[in-house]
């Protein structure tokens, strides 16, 4: 069954302090060789990732409260019937806004609905590296019924389980931009969210990071842990950065 709202387009959000939002813009932008738009919201809080020859699938967010974290917007054809469709499947409403709204998962997880503005053609690798993928970081109490919501909430997309049993993969249909990952932390606390980058070649991508004024947090079993002059935590990952898969597995 499809969803009648018709999923266009999807967009990783990076949320940070809203003290911190230059050094984190200018981060981002180098990362991702974009430009910024011209801000927008009361405090000039958002901000678009501008691409060259392609369409944005990145945007910037000041919050006022907290750490920050990322978060997914949905870029659909009716922006009614995809808030419906969340609604019945355990959603709640969290704000509506002229022509937009702000939804949360059951797990706590927040995500927007917006309106598909013509979006198409997907940014390119960036020096081996592409921001392709928001994980959702979920306790084991509520992992399995959110694994359940957001497949079912995505009819269309590929729901696979990841290569550790942990993980759990959202593959959107081709040509949109960022895909989903599940992950089942080991405790209970509040769902969050970060970003990651699929990265050929981790080590040479951690350096040019690190020359951006990001630092290791840690290592993982295919991902390095990763902090940004905001303070916000991302991962870089051995996938290919065309397909988004393991290189076994694309």
């Amino acid at each position: 069954m499809s969803i009648p709202a018709g999923i266009r387009w999807t967009y990783a959000f990076v949320d940070r302090p809203l003290a911190l939002r230059d050094p984190a813009r200018a981060f981002w932008t180098a990362v991702t060789d974009t430009r910024l738009s011209e801000p927008r919201g009361g405090e000039g809080e958002f901000v678009t990732l501008l691409v060259e020859g392609a369409d944005p699938c990145v945007k910037v967010q000041g919050v006022g409260t907290g750490m920050g974290g990322a978060h997914l917007d949905f870029s659909v054809d009716d922006v009614p019937a995809f808030v419906a469709s969340a609604l019945a499947l355990g959603a709640e409403t969290v704000a509506e806004h002229d022509g937009w709204a702000v939804l949360r998962s059951p797990a706590g997880q927040l995500f927007c609905a917006v309106p598909w503005h013509g979006e198409a053609v997907r940014p390119p690798v960036v020096d081996g590296s592409r921001l392709d993928q928001v994980s959702l970081d979920i306790g084991p109490g509520s992992y399995d019924a959110e694994v359940a919501f957001w497949s079912a909430l995505l009819p269309d997309w590929a729901s696979l389980r990841g290569a550790l049993p942990e993980f759990h993969v959202l593959k959107p249909p081709p040509g949109l931009p960022i895909r989903i990952l599940l992950q089942r932390l080991g405790e209970e606390r509040p769902a969050s969210a970060h970003l990651d980058l699929a990265c050929a070649d981790i080590d040479a991508t951690t350096a040019r990071h690190e020359r951006l004024g990001a630092s290791v947090v840690s290592h993982g079993r295919h991902w390095t842990v990763m902090r940004d002059p905001a303070g916000g935590v991302y991962c870089l990952t051995g996938r290919d950065p065309e397909t988004g898969g393991l290189p076994s597995r694309s």
